[in-house]
């Protein structure tokens, strides 16, 4: 496997390399220009002041700015590109180097508050797991990663998703090209949209109507050139009624074909470029074949249609210009854009979706690839299938990759048939909740087919349900504990589904007394028990960690330690089996300045 960090610097030196050249050729082409416009003045003045040269001088400075500005756009946009890609390296360089939190796509709007595990594990937002993950260019990329985030895959497709990633985990180039394509293009596109148009059903479907308005069209550009020449001005109004009548006709349903159209040209430029840039490139595996086939079925290459509609879009963008509306009786613009882009839809509608989820996938995979190869210490999970003995998770120092490299301190968890379920106690601050984070952000990557943080990792397939954060609400009348109450509702929910269930609850059911804590959490958590889940349960209240005596042997007890060194608390944050023996609640109280 290549080295990324060497690999990556090699690549950020050529690229800083070429800037530099670049820039230099930028600085000489435009001291040129200045030189090309001296001497055009000067031409200008031995002509006409002086009456020394011949006119035809004068085109020698105008041909050489002319060709200069050629070369100097090309060396621009060169300079551009490399800038580009610089960045593209810089950004992985600082994803390898923790540095990440705030650059790239935060997925907000993926966040659902009521999702099972979601806001928990932090997937969404600044400094999140999709900020780290996602390098996609488009929403149909961005948008596969999270469906693959937010809802386990099966075994199957997560075994088969691990050798697609791969394969893409060295394809620098791809994901390099793919990073600078349509750099300064400003995007605007809703996939979904975009595929309810393409799939609706026709409303200017006749061809003979198209044919009408070009027909018209030239017919009004034919009798005003006449009305200019012969002041015969009754045939162009002639052909200005019958266009009139046609607009007030079809005027609504014009207007419906392109107002819908919920995208600009140049997003699906973008579009269109990055499949062109796909359809180029070869896949050892049958699966990325397969996919990158579809391009190429049918009469027309895909990114070569995509761009005919850019084109057809760019025009429906314009229908509000001066321009446009002076052409739209004469020329029938929108409607000639409206049935352009029913003609379109007519002929490749039906595609749209396919494209979109081709595109989506191979970015989405593309991302698990690029994390792959920058945390090449990272293995694939083994995902056990095959294993009836029921749901496993056997987890060797595991960490959580949002938290830096040189303070990540990893622990060992395992639940199996032996130990199902894991109560771990543990004072304020000293790790309980970062490890049930840790275990569940670990399962998410690895049920969306990527590279896990930690040693190993061997589990059955897992549905995950967490309960790590409560919040009351004002308007909906709820508590905190009720909220809980409702959560942990939820994560039952999923017991009914076929494949196992692992369920993370932190500090269960601290929003009520000691006393009824105590009974329900026993009682939920031997309800979970008996359906075959797992999990792990947190708590400071030493009361809760008695629960392991009463539901038998294959609950047990877990605990974090903490010290007072100096003044200060200490924490090493490593799990340990047994019961914690001391809390460190008035001691904070007392650090703080609190008299207790």
């Amino acid at each position: 496997m290549l080295d990324p960090r060497t690999e990556y610097g090699r690549r950020l030196q050529s690229h800083v390399q070429t800037i530099a050249r670049r820039e230099r050729q930028h600085l000489l082409i435009g001291n040129w220009k200045l030189g090309t416009v001296a001497a055009f003045l000067l031409l200008i003045w031995l002509r006409y002041g002086r009456h020394a040269i011949s006119a035809p001088w004068l085109l020698a400075p105008v041909l050489a700015y002319t060709a200069l500005s050629v070369v100097h756009e090309y060396a621009i946009r060169a300079r551009t590109h490399a800038q580009t890609a610089a960045a593209f390296y810089r950004a992985g360089f600082a994803r390898m180097q923790d540095r990440w939190s705030g650059t790239g796509a935060t997925g907000e709007r993926f966040r659902d508050p009521k999702h099972v595990y979601a806001d928990d594990l932090d997937l969404f937002g600044t400094g999140c797991l999709f900020q780290l993950l996602s390098t996609a260019r488009l929403p149909m990329g961005e948008n596969r990663l999270a469906e693959w985030l937010l809802k386990p895959s099966r075994a199957r497709e997560v075994v088969e998703r691990q050798g697609l990633v791969r394969e893409l985990r060295e394809r620098l180039d791809l994901r390099e090209d793919l990073a600078v394509t349509g750099e300064d293009l400003r995007v605007r596109l809703n996939p979904e949209s975009l595929i309810r148009w393409s799939e609706a059903s026709p409303v200017l479907a006749s061809t003979r109507w198209r044919a009408l308005a070009m027909v018209l069209s030239f017919a009004a550009a034919a009798t005003f050139a006449y009305a200019v020449d012969s002041w015969h001005y009754w045939p162009l109004v002639g052909v200005l009624i019958v266009e009139a009548a046609l607009l007030v006709h079809f005027r609504r349903q014009a207007e419906a074909v392109v107002s819908a159209i919920s995208c600009n040209a140049e997003g699906l430029l973008l579009f269109a470029e990055i499949v062109e840039r796909l359809e180029e490139e070869t896949f050892q595996s049958p699966r990325l074949e397969r996919l990158v086939a579809a391009f190429t079925e049918g009469d027309e290459k895909t990114s070569r249609a995509i761009r005919r509609f850019a084109r057809i879009v760019s025009w429906i963008d314009g229908r509000e210009s001066l321009v446009a509306k002076i052409l739209n009786l004469p020329m029938l613009y929108t409607l000639q854009t409206a049935l352009a882009a029913e003609a379109w839809r007519k002929r490749h509608g039906h595609q749209m979706r396919v494209w979109v989820d081709v595109v989506g996938e191979i970015e989405a995979l593309l991302s698990l690839a690029a994390y792959a190869f920058e945390h090449p210490a990272d293995p694939f999970p083994e995902i056990d299938a095959a294993d009836k003995s029921g749901a496993l998770f056997d987890g060797a120092e595991l960490g959580h990759p949002l938290i830096p490299h040189s303070s990540c301190v990893r622990n060992d968890v395992c639940l199996d048939a032996n130990t199902r379920v894991l109560i771990v106690s543990g004072s304020n601050m000293s790790g309980k909740s970062t490890l049930l984070r840790t275990v569940g952000v670990n399962i998410v990557l690895a049920m969306a087919g990527g590279p896990i943080r930690g040693k190993s990792l061997r589990m059955s397939p897992l549905l995950l349900g967490t309960r790590l954060r409560s919040i009351d609400s004002l308007q909906e009348g709820r508590s905190t504990f009720y909220t809980e109450l409702l959560r942990i509702r939820q994560v039952f929910e999923l017991l009914s589904m076929q494949n196992a269930t692992l369920f993370l609850f932190d500090e269960l059911l601290d929003g009520t007394n000691s006393h009824d804590r105590r009974i329900g959490a026993e009682n939920l958590v031997r309800a979970f028990l008996e359906r075959n889940a797992i999990g792990i349960v947190t708590t400071h209240d030493l009361a809760l960690a008695e629960m392991a005596q009463s539901l038998g042997s294959t609950v047990r007890n877990a605990h974090f330690e903490d010290q007072v060194q100096d003044g200060q608390m200490r924490f090493d944050y490593k799990l340990r089996p047994g019961v914690v023996t001391k809390s460190n609640a008035l001691k904070l109280m007392r650090l703080v300045g609190l008299t207790v």
